[in-house]
């Protein structure tokens, strides 16, 4: 089951973008989608190695003039979105998930995560996070951990509330996708090293964040954020070429309608350069990776309303289109 979006439209930033799409009960594919709204199958379009998304990320240098000339001048046997079905636009091998990046948003959490026995007034304890996050951009030093790409679902797809999860939350986030190898890389390279950016929205069960039982160990990112569909993604990659300020994007999440994140990626304290160095520091970025760069304030445990049976879910951002999701309680039996 999936909720449509309300027309079939490409509202992204640039001539094109790329898409996993199928027909019908037909395979996924990877596409480009122009301006438009009309699709190119890239199976037909390009040769045998961009048979995939993950094919077409690795060779996205060479291939990106084609690309632009598919977009400019047309290619075979064009269809209009509105036949296919959006799949997650791509099934990356490494998730690289960020937190505590938005100003706003960690002063929000620090509160909302007070220990029981912390009765100091909400004044003191924002002050507390502030220096805490003047601390880490001193420091240059992101949060980033892993995610799973189990947790990946369509940008349309109904997310499944699992039953043990009591506290489920929304975070809208920005995702570069990287299209070139990455390691040790420095901050003024990194952007050459992401094809795209895509919507992430970043599903997080409060409830399970820190471990009660051994709290000496800190967070539980396991549980919390990899229920098998707590990441849905899409519905596009439009090129990083499409984008010119990735540091100046606005993110909008409506629950039913209702605004409840609206901020810029102005309010980052690590920008996506930042993110994709530091990452690279540790691990070897691939083809396809997302790195995920964190959630603006306005969560669920902020406004004091988390996900519940039947909640939709509209995210949007800036010049990279918009995904629609509907949240399904899980069947208890």
């Amino acid at each position: 089951m999936s909720v449509k979006p309300e027309a079939a439209s490409a509202p992204f930033a640039g001539p094109f973008a790329v898409a996993t799409l199928s027909a019908s009960d037909g395979p996924a594919f990877p596409a480009l989608v122009t301006a438009d709204a009309q699709v190119i199958d890239l199976r037909a379009a390009l040769d045998s190695r961009h048979l995939t998304m993950i094919g077409l990320l690795e060779d996205w240098d060479s291939a990106l003039p084609t690309l632009r000339a598919l977009a400019r001048d047309g290619g075979p046997s064009p269809r209009p979105l509105a036949e296919f079905r959006v799949h997650a636009p791509v099934r990356p091998r490494q998730v690289f998930q960020s937190g505590a990046n938005y100003r706003q948003h960690v002063i929000d959490l620090h509160v909302a995560h007070r220990a029981p026995d912390d009765d100091r007034p909400e004044e003191e304890r924002r002050a507390e996070a502030a220096e805490i996050m003047d601390r880490r951009a001193a420091e240059d030093l992101p949060y980033v951990f892993i995610g799973l790409p189990s947790a990946i679902t369509g940008p349309y797809d109904d997310v499944v509330l699992p039953v043990w999860a009591e506290k489920p939350d929304w975070e809208l986030e920005l995702a570069a996708v990287i299209g070139r190898p990455a390691y040790q890389v420095s901050v003024e390279e990194a952007l050459t090293h992401v094809a795209g950016y895509t919507i992430a929205n970043d599903l997080t069960d409060r409830a399970t964040v820190f471990r009660r039982d051994m709290p000496q160990i800190g967070t539980d990112w396991l549980r919390s954020k990899n229920a098998p569909g707590f990441t849905p993604l899409g519905p596009w990659i439009v090129p990083a070429e499409s984008i010119a300020r990735p540091e100046d994007l606005r993110l909008t999440l409506k629950l039913n309608g209702e605004t409840m994140q609206d901020e810029s990626t102005k309010d980052m304290i690590f920008d996506v350069a930042r993110m994709v160095s530091y990452a690279s520091r540790s691990a070897r970025l691939l083809p396809g990776d997302l790195v995920l760069t964190g959630s603006p304030a306005g969560n669920g445990m902020h406004w004091g309303r988390l996900l519940r049976d039947g909640d939709v879910m509209d995210g949007s951002i800036t010049g990279l289109g918009a995904q629609r999701t509907r949240c399904v309680a899980e069947d208890a039996s």
